[in-house]
């Protein structure tokens, strides 16, 4: 009873390492097709922090990312877009989320389990992989200043860059309709009353 306990916990444990449910970058690309949406993709070396990336991406034009995946006490889950030098304070933002109590990075598991990435490679694309619409997205509102983007497409070794407007098609192609967050407002509401 016990060998046949172990093996299923295995077996589970196979299928999440392996999950073919989730999208490659090829399939993303194959999704924008689909979209009409046109893109240039980059390789390079793996980065995983923002210093990292521009010393790789940052002559492309437009603007560039820093995504956090974030959760609150009741497991709630977002994820957050921002520029990439863009401050984001947590308490403002659990408040203005209506979150439930803090806001805390969501773990690897639950990051593989929900958005079929690896740390380093958050990105809004990865809504896709999110079928059971469990994260709800937030963008920062200086994305609309820009006329191109520029994201990890699922992979943290490769950059794609499509206009703002298609970002925007995409994510509410995947039902995942962005909560647009001037986060300088919401830094400054909470600590300045006249500001």
């Amino acid at each position: 009873m016990q060998d046949l306990a172990r093996r299923n916990q295995q077996t589970a444990m196979v299928k999440l390492m392996v999950n073919t449910n989730f999208c490659t970058p090829a399939e993303l690309f194959r999704c924008f097709e689909k979209l009409q949406i046109n893109f240039r993709s980059f390789t390079h070396p793996a980065v995983y922090t923002v210093e990292q990336s521009k010393k790789e991406t940052g002559l492309l034009p437009g603007a560039h990312t820093k995504n956090l995946f974030l959760k609150d006490k009741k497991k709630n889950l977002w994820l957050v877009s921002a520029l990439e030098n863009q401050i984001i304070e947590l308490k403002p933002l659990r408040r203005f989320l209506g979150a439930s109590g803090s806001l805390s990075f969501g773990d690897t598991t639950m990051l593989k389990e929900t958005l079929g990435v690896e740390p380093g490679s958050v990105t809004p694309f990865a809504i896709m992989n999110d079928k059971r619409k469990n994260v709800k997205v937030v963008l920062d509102q200086n994305f609309l200043h820009y006329c191109e983007i520029n994201a990890h497409p699922l992979r943290n070794n490769m950059t794609v860059s499509i206009a703002v407007k298609d970002l925007l098609r995409f994510l509410e192609a995947y039902h995942h309709p962005p909560k647009i967050v001037d986060f300088a407002q919401l830094t400054c509401m909470d600590s300045r009353p006249n500001c």
